[in-house]
């Protein structure tokens, strides 16, 4: 058997996915990152240690095209080439901060593609190039509590993570009736120390009414960095329990 894994994800280029990254890059991993922009700085650390790291720009708004990508990648592949096939969907974009009423078309309409659209693309084209293996198969997929607790000014972010959590209640329902079946999970990864909670605390007051509550938690010290954060994440993934229920949280006991 091979004891090479492989775990592909999205967004690696900044905050939590670049974390996330650079601690995947060990003995053992294989690892492609697909994002708008690849990191050098990534490739030296892969080539120092040795790592197979393969780095995708693309932009995840045309998620059919990463999709078609992964699915031709993996078929090639084949069943035997891996110990375990992991998908992480990290990256996400959240629009303009305004009531819905003052929002852009084409705005709203690349948050949807980045955040929920593209998600279900690369997991319908890996879980499809990738049903016959036998090995463990996981999706990961990064939610936010704000998929789960309203927001005025973020319908579009809230939206897109809504989505992905009953998505992947879907998939875990379709990967359940199969033999050798990936488990997965929208797992919500904290508060974290991000350039979108950057944007949140900058936001208009009068445009976004919890612009004060995003500044209280920088202010009090109660956002995670993204190490931490990933940290966090890839010991969720590690769990046995890994999917035993398809949508949760990090700080869930």
């Amino acid at each position: 058997m091979p004891q090479n894994h492989l775990y592909i994800l999205t967004g690696a280029s900044r905050g939590m996915g670049l974390a996330m990254a650079q601690q995947l890059l060990k003995s053992g991993n294989t690892l492609i990152c697909i994002a708008r922009s690849t990191s050098p700085d990534l490739a030296t650390e892969a080539r120092a240690a040795g790592i197979t790291l393969e780095q995708w720009q693309q932009d995840l708004s045309q998620g059919e095209q990463a999709a078609h990508k992964l699915h031709d990648w993996l078929s090639a592949q084949g069943p035997q080439a891996f110990a375990s096939a992991t998908l992480i969907n990290n990256a996400g974009v959240i629009p303009r901060i305004a009531p819905l009423s003052a929002s852009d078309a084409d705005d709203l309409a690349h948050a949807l593609r980045v955040g929920l659209e593209a998600p279900m693309q690369l997991t319908a084209a890996f879980l499809g190039a990738t049903d016959r293996w036998k090995v463990p198969r996981k999706v990961l997929n990064i939610s936010s509590g704000l998929g789960r607790r309203a927001m005025a000014s973020q319908a579009a972010y809230c939206a897109a993570k809504a989505g992905m959590d009953h998505f992947t209640r879907c998939v875990a329902l379709d990967e359940a009736t199969k033999p050798h079946g990936a488990r997965v999970c929208s797992l919500a990864p904290g508060v974290i120390d991000t350039d979108m909670q950057v944007q949140l605390r900058g936001a208009d007051p009068a445009a976004f009414p919890d612009r004060q509550n995003f500044a209280n938690l920088k202010t009090g010290g109660q956002l995670t960095s993204p190490a931490d954060a990933a940290t966090r994440v890839l010991g969720w993934l590690e769990r046995a329990d890994f999917g035993a229920n398809p949508v949760a949280d990090v700080r869930d006991a």
